[in-house]
């Protein structure tokens, strides 16, 4: 990957060197030797986060479970941002919290060290296809014969899903945490307004704003959302008379929320459901749908429509 850093000095160069020595053990195969030398670098520096961390991923490919706990708890009441993502490892795990809301620091680390190949690992690596599903699944029900007059993408990323519903869309504004990605996506010239900004934040403000859109659209983006019916609820605030979210997930056979291995969150249908109902909306279609393969085979996911009722909308753009 590339983009910011994982690394972040100790701001020892001792201990900076010990663990960059670390590291090259590992690459060589040698993980029993870099361990040796993390718990040295600890030692010597106790506030190295990132030495902490990468202590505990390589004592979990060892196979030592209590020692990556104990090295990933340390990084995580060092970091209360989680910055590295130790308390998701954790929760991966089974200590701790198990479906933990990701950090925005940590969200918007990972997607900026991706920016810079994000287009080629989604669509040529992994067949990514989410902003196509979701286009076919708004033009079933919305029958969309006219142009949409706003579209508001959710995380909006490199701009994949403004470039498949750009050619509908007359006004289209895109938001993504991570400020790299924000900056891949303005290089494609389709939005018509882009803000690097947390989603629930951004949202709160267009409310306030009475900005009100025809189509929210969220591909692949409520994957990195524990619980839905936040961001579902403020969704819905900003929807037009009759509007439309739009969204794509992973999925599980359980009802609730389960933090996968890779880190991403599954959601259980009879959670998406209720975050539709609690919203106010009406869920118009859910079905399966799978928006991308990994090690060859199909993530199982779901794709989501819902919408404000008309004279529901109507009564909120009032009232404000």
């Amino acid at each position: 990957m590339t983009g910011g850093p994982l690394f972040v000095s100790s701001g020892d160069a001792i201990a900076d060197g010990h663990y960059r020595s670390a590291l090259e053990r590992a690459a060589r195969g040698d993980l029993v030797g870099a361990a040796d030398i993390l718990a040295r670098t600890v030692e010597l520096a106790p506030a190295f986060v990132t030495a902490w961390f990468a202590l505990g991923a390589i004592r979990d490919n060892l196979g030592d479970r209590a020692g990556a706990i104990a090295a990933w708890q340390t990084a995580r009441h060092a970091d209360p941002d989680d910055y590295h993502g130790a308390r998701l490892q954790l929760a991966r795990l089974g200590a701790g919290d198990g479906t933990p809301a990701m950090t925005a620091t940590y969200v918007r680390r990972l997607f900026d060290q991706q920016a810079a190949s994000f287009d080629e690992m989604l669509v040529e690596r992994l067949d990514y296809r989410g902003p196509e599903i979701l286009l076919e699944a708004v033009r079933d029900i919305a029958g969309l014969t006219s142009r949409i007059g706003s579209m508001l993408d959710l995380g909006c990323g490199t701009g994949l899903g403004g470039a498949a519903f750009r050619p509908q869309v007359d006004w289209l504004v895109g938001v993504d945490l991570s400020p790299a990605m924000i900056a891949k996506a303005r290089e494609k010239g389709l939005y018509d307004r882009l803000a690097a900004d947390d989603l629930l934040r951004f949202l709160g403000e267009e409310g306030v704003a009475h900005a009100l859109y025809h189509l929210v659209l969220a591909a692949d983006v409520f994957v990195y959302v524990n619980d839905l019916a936040p961001v579902t609820t403020a969704a819905a605030r900003v929807l037009a008379p009759a509007g439309f979210l739009a969204f794509t997930i992973e999925t599980h056979a359980g009802d609730g929320v389960v933090l996968q291995p890779t880190l991403r969150y599954a959601h259980g249908q009879a959670h998406v459901r209720a975050a539709i109902a609690d919203a106010g909306l009406e869920l118009l279609r859910l079905s399966h749908a799978s928006t991308r393969t990994e090690k060859g085979a199909a993530v199982v996911g779901l794709v989501a429509v819902a919408s404000k009722p008309a004279a529901s909308a109507a009564a909120t753009a009032a009232s404000g």
